[in-house]
């Protein structure tokens, strides 16, 4: 007999789960409200992002915007107990027996006035990363097969200058001075929240899920300082799978240096860029779309996206609200064979529409999911 093939589903979704959706408007969240909205099983929202997960099935998940709380262990633990596990009509329980986290740089007072406002407010666009507290918009990988916990890289206080070539060093305002001060630009992280390497053993073999949420390239002046961050940060996967030494300058948070070369991994998260359409600098996305180490030839799609936009050729790809394809499952060439792929957007007429109805109802993404044979 030949034996079968191991699958594995593989998905991002960026599942807006950060205080500020849990607010009375006009207020300004803090921090607490996801604990609180996690604490109990009711929540509509939650309720609609677990409904999502519950009905695609990933083995292997990414949650962008899953904020980095005081206990992210509890918030984690409260999600799987009393969304992804309560009992819900029609609606399979789904269990992740594994997760990692970590530290995000979003609202970590820089101590610097980033955007030049005279005010060093030390939260906002004067983080490190966006945020109005820290661990706003941070990630989360739920598994169903083990995590090698030892053997993650975390990147967060990879410093921007140290890319070579980076867009930092002509970051400059209209007078033509540095954007930032010297002694910020010395310190300023490439992330915006975290880039990791987080190895899982599928069945004994190792993927490598590589994992990040880099910012908008907008909400900024015409300086772009957000474009041109939004652009390294995507480059720093070009040149981390690039084994002729382009990743050689790299190294992680616990000092270990250099990329990944010939081995099975899948490149996830929300990136804010799409090769043909935005306001991003295309090229970091459109390079590393075409980089040889990763095979970008299967696209997802939906039929609610290309109901949204009819007249735009481009909108079955689409992976967010407002119309671009920003979200991304990427998988090597090494180790595995694509079998099937979508993003969960369903048309108004199908099941599981009112899920995606409106940003309030789940998120202003849709999660995007691959199935991948292990060869």
């Amino acid at each position: 007999m030949i034996a079968e093939p191991r699958t594995v589903r593989i998905a991002t979704f960026n599942a807006s789960m950060e205080g500020g959706n849990y607010v009375t408007e006009g207020e300004a969240p803090t921090g607490s409200e996801l604990p609180l909205a996690l604490a109990s099983s009711d929540h509509p929202q939650l309720r609609n992002v677990a409904a999502i997960i519950r009905r695609v099935r990933p083995d292997i998940l990414l949650l962008n915007e899953f904020d980095y709380t005081a206990d992210p262990a509890g918030a984690i633990e409260a999600f799987r107990e009393n969304y992804l596990a309560a009992p819900r009509k029609g609606l399979e329980p789904i269990a992740y027996a594994h997760s990692f986290t970590a530290p995000v740089n979003t609202g970590i007072d820089s101590g610097f006035d980033l955007d030049r406002d005279g005010v060093a407010s030390g939260r906002g666009q004067d983080a490190w990363g966006y945020g109005l507290y820290p661990g706003q918009y941070g990630m989360v990988l739920l598994s169903r097969h083990p995590i090698d916990r030892g053997a993650v890289r975390t990147f967060r206080n990879f410093r921007w200058q140290h890319m070579p070539g980076n867009l930092l060093e002509d970051l400059r305002a209209g007078d033509g001075s540095p954007w930032y001060p010297a002694a910020a630009r010395a310190r300023f992280p490439l992330s915006s929240k975290a880039h990791w390497d987080v190895p899982v053993s599928v069945d004994g073999a190792v993927v490598h899920v590589l994992a990040s949420h880099p910012t908008p390239p907008v909400f900024d002046g015409p300086e772009d300082r957000n474009g041109r961050r939004n652009h390294d940060e995507i480059r720093f996967w070009s040149d981390y799978l690039t084994g002729d030494g382009s990743a050689g300058y790299i190294y992680d948070d616990r000092g270990g240096k250099g990329g990944l070369s010939g081995e099975r991994f899948v490149l996830l998260g929300d990136l804010n860029a799409s090769p043909v359409e935005g306001d991003s600098r295309r090229s970091a996305i459109t390079d590393l779309l075409a980089h040889p180490a990763l095979d970008a030839g299967f696209v997802p799609s939906s039929a609610g996206a290309a109901a949204a936009r009819p007249a735009n050729p481009h909108a079955p790809a689409h992976t967010a609200a407002w119309g671009q394809r920003a979200d991304y499952v990427l998988p090597s060439r090494a180790g595995w064979t694509v079998l099937d792929g979508g993003v969960f957007w369903p048309a108004p007429e199908e099941s599981g529409a009112a899920l995606v109805a409106t940003r309030a109802a789940s998120s202003d993404h849709r999660l995007v999911w691959l199935d991948l044979a292990i060869k």
